[in-house]
């Protein structure tokens, strides 16, 4: 039941971490239970990079920030996420899905549902959100004690193959096993996105971790050890809802729709 428990506590990280060092012993327990995850003839064909290097954590964070001040200064962002967006706890228990938008400046708070407009987008831009938001993300990213890096070996990532499906889905259950693990370790852990929105900037990530050709980086995330309060971003989101279950569940054929006991 505690194993239960911790996977329906989990959670995403969005605020700093402790400056603490990621101790070796749960460095190594993490890439054990990411080892342990199912892959496809036991294929295992993830690889990891444990990055601890100063140097190369700020770096990395100087190219997320970049990419979130990119991202939101032309309007990329929330044109291509708008979708997910939801800015009152009334339409987040409809849906039950996507992100509530809880926590804005000031200034944005009396244009909730106009702030991802054009108009609103322009309107951040005259307020520099983009670079507060930039700026965010790079202390965010900056103050993690590790970042990890994810990458599939070319032999079994091929995209264009079953192959391919077979080892994004290896690599999906090696990092859930991951994100369930460091709740009992008291850690938390975080996508870093925004880079991946920009192939100059993924590129310049791949360059600095010397990524071979037969390795294809498929995503970086912070990880760290929880502080006891935790500061929220300058814009920032709850994202707890789930479905219930009659949404997403079906009984014996697609059109029956399973419902709660």
């Amino acid at each position: 039941m505690d194993l239960i428990e911790g996977m329906l506590a989990r959670r995403t990280t969005n605020g700093p971490f402790r400056p603490d060092p990621v101790s070796r012993e749960h460095q190594h327990l993490l890439m054990r239970v990411a080892q342990a995850a199912p892959s496809h003839f036991n294929s295992q064909p993830w690889r990891f990079v444990l990055i601890e290097n100063p140097a190369t954590i700020q770096e990395i964070a100087r190219i997320s920030g970049e990419s979130m001040t990119e991202l939101i200064d032309a309007g990329i962002f929330f044109e291509r996420y708008r979708r997910y967006f939801r800015f009152t706890e009334r339409e987040m228990d409809e849906r039950r899905d996507g992100i509530h938008i809880d926590h804005l400046p000031g200034p944005l708070k009396p244009f909730t549902k106009q702030v991802f407009s054009d108009a609103g987008i322009k309107l951040m831009r005259q307020l520099g959100v983009p670079r507060k938001l930039g700026e965010d993300n790079r202390r965010l990213v900056a103050g993690s004690p590790l970042l990890l890096a994810v990458l599939l070996d070319r032999t079994e990532y091929v995209p264009e193959q079953l192959s391919g499906f077979y080892s994004v889905f290896g690599m999906g259950a090696a990092m859930e096993n991951i994100w369930n693990a460091v709740g009992a370790l008291n850690m938390g852990i975080q996508f870093i996105s925004t880079p991946m929105e920009i192939p100059r900037q993924w590129q310049a990530i791949q360059t600095l971790l010397r990524v071979p050709d037969d390795l294809a980086l498929m995503a970086v995330y912070r990880l760290g050890y929880l502080p006891d309060g935790e500061k929220r971003p300058t814009i920032d989101w709850s994202s707890r809802h789930r479905k219930r279950l009659e949404q997403f569940v079906s009984r014996d054929t697609c059109d029956v729709p399973e419902r709660d006991a």
